[in-house]
């Protein structure tokens, strides 16, 4: 059977141990691999590897022995309890093998639980198990973690419930981190908070999220907004040596100064309108998001966003000048209009 949407992430949280199989497949191999740990770990738990109740095939060794399949999931192991055969890496040219294991399967035997790149809809493989009772096919998209997701991480880490603040802080980052990079950050907070019975907060999830030593638009957008005209050379030279382009860094200045245009063109005040972004900001970011807005107030950051729209459509022209030269130029005129 075919599972997507909320049914394909219930099923990968508590898979059905009953079934002969279940398929993961997507482009991104991290998103692959997470869900592939989480579903092998509902159904052997903690212990499943030490006890030999897992066992790993590579696809490209059951490429050549077919036989593997067969006999681990037919074999017994020494520890009662329930066993996986995983096959990893998995490929069309496996889906015949996969079929024959799937007919061939049997109250007892090892689930099998295959993983698997990007698959069309015509796939062989996906076939296989789509068209199977008792097997499963989900496909991994790069679509952003859902909350039901996150508290189900923060479940398996001890953290439990947290409130409406702290989950849109680590909603923030769930969309913004790879899913890898964000489950090492969950992991991290639950060793940070290990003793401490307060509440998760805000602080707690910042204080662990990555930090990235190198410089970022967001960075140059600081310099920028800051009116610190003659700290934008340096910054600038070293975002450049990262491979930032100017369009790339045009893209980011306006969608900065259209969320400082929110939040200053908001009846109620900066105050009101830093509510308003999406995804919302927390911490020391929101207050320098605010103290931005305030200085520049609507109609300079009106302005400031003609100046960014008329650049976009220089770099994007076939305009001859540099590119960069053209970037930094507005850039500086941007960071002196502030001080006026």
């Amino acid at each position: 059977m075919k599972l997507t949407g909320a049914a394909a992430q219930t099923y990968l949280r508590k898979p059905d141990p009953a079934h002969a199989g279940i398929l993961i497949f997507g482009a991104d191999p991290m998103r692959v691999a997470t869900k592939r740990q989480e579903v092998i770990a509902a159904l052997v738990g903690p212990t499943g590897e030490e006890e030999m109740r897992l066992t790993r095939i590579n696809g490209a060794d059951l490429r050549k022995d077919p036989a593997l399949l067969d006999d681990a999931i037919k074999a017994h192991g020494f520890f009662p309890g329930h066993r996986v055969a995983f096959v990893e890496e998995a490929t069309d040219t496996l889906a015949k093998i996969a079929a024959v294991a799937l007919a061939d399967w049997r109250d007892g035997d090892a689930q099998i639980v295959m993983t698997a790149g990007q698959l069309t809809a015509r796939s062989a493989l996906r076939k296989a198990f789509e068209g199977h009772a008792q097997a499963a096919a989900i496909g991994i998209y790069d679509d952003p973690p859902s909350i039901a997701d996150v508290e189900a991480q923060l479940a398996s880490s001890g953290l439990g419930s947290v409130d409406r603040d702290t989950m849109d802080a680590l909603m923030s980052l769930a969309t913004s981190l790879e899913p890898g990079d964000f489950r090492q950050t969950i992991e991290k907070v639950s060793l940070y908070k290990q003793g401490d019975h307060a509440p998760l907060s805000v602080a707690d999830v910042l204080i662990n999220a990555p930090q990235s030593a190198e410089v970022d638009v967001d960075d140059v957008l600081d310099v920028v907004a800051g009116g610190q005209a003659d700290q934008l050379g340096p910054v600038l030279r070293g975002l450049y040596a990262q491979g930032v382009t100017p369009v790339t860094l045009c893209i980011g200045a306006m969608r900065h100064f259209r969320r400082l245009h929110v939040v200053a063109a908001d009846p109620g005040g900066p105050g009101s309108g830093i509510g308003r972004l999406r995804p919302p900001v927390f911490g020391q970011r929101r207050d320098k998001l605010m103290g931005q807005a305030s200085r520049w107030g609507r109609d300079r950051l009106e302005r400031a966003l003609t100046a960014l729209t008329d650049v976009d459509l220089q770099l994007r022209s076939a305009n001859t000048a540099p590119q960069m030269a053209l970037m930094e130029r507005t850039l500086i005129r941007l960071a002196m209009m502030v001080r006026r």
